[in-house]
């Protein structure tokens, strides 16, 4: 491993900030002064960065985004379309984003390099409950509301009971925030396009308890050890 991101991953600076100090003789390689920052760490080198040894085990970032509409939840698109992982490539790790939003919903998206945490938050028996609120045409009544509550066939498949809220009810459009615990491609579409009324907007608003908030469309904000804890036991 290039020793820049040795020092990145162990928690001590940026890959940048990792080279000045190397350059400015702050690194150490098994003993000995290393101002090569492109040395590679081979198993068994110890390194020491201002006199204290250190572990290049990949420090674990979490990252809460409020991803805009024409963003793809991925890694990279071989249309050339934006990528998530663009908004927040000032972070000194490789993110990948936590289950998908699809190109035209905004909303929360968790971006982490920790692999258990992926798993547990998308893994269909985890059950983890996600809400969207969604802009819809026409109006619900009393019918279609107990349709999407207790559940819709969206092409083959019947989705699970779930929580439905109107927020607010105009003459050809209502305010819906929705909370699912599947993760079908387009589910939240595809129901309230199964009952009459297509969505216009969507936003996801919130994972479990853990809730977007005020945080600005494109903005991002990394997660309180309070906030990791709380998913990882959801």
């Amino acid at each position: 491993m290039r020793l820049n991101k040795y020092i990145a991953h162990a928690g001590i600076a940026s890959r940048r900030k990792a080279d000045e100090l190397t350059i400015n003789g702050n690194v150490k390689i098994n003993g000995l002064t290393m101002r090569e920052p492109g040395y590679n760490v081979k198993p068994g080198d110890v390194v020491e960065v201002n006199g204290q040894r250190i572990s290049g085990q990949e420090k674990m970032e979490y990252v809460l985004l409020n991803k805009p509409k024409g963003y793809i939840t991925s890694m990279q698109d071989e249309k050339g379309r934006p990528v998530v992982t663009e908004l927040v490539a000032d972070v000194d790790a490789r993110l990948f984003p936590v289950g998908r939003l699809d190109y035209n919903t905004s909303g929360m998206l968790i971006l982490t390099n920790d692999g258990d945490l992926t798993y547990r938050l998308t893994h269909p028996r985890h059950q983890v409950t996600k809400t969207y609120r969604a802009l819809v045409s026409g109006v619900l009544s009393k019918e279609k509301l107990f349709r999407l509550r207790k559940g819709v066939d969206i092409g083959g498949f019947v989705t699970s009971p779930a929580q439905v809220k109107i927020i607010r009810q105009a003459e050809r459009s209502a305010v819906v925030d929705i909370t699912i615990h599947e993760g079908k491609n387009r589910q939240v579409r595809k129901m309230f396009a199964a009952v009459g009324n297509p969505v216009q907007e969507l936003q996801r608003t919130a994972i479990g308890d853990l809730r977007l908030g005020r945080l600005k469309e494109g903005h991002y904000r990394k997660l309180t050890r309070n906030e990791i804890e709380y998913l990882k036991n959801l």
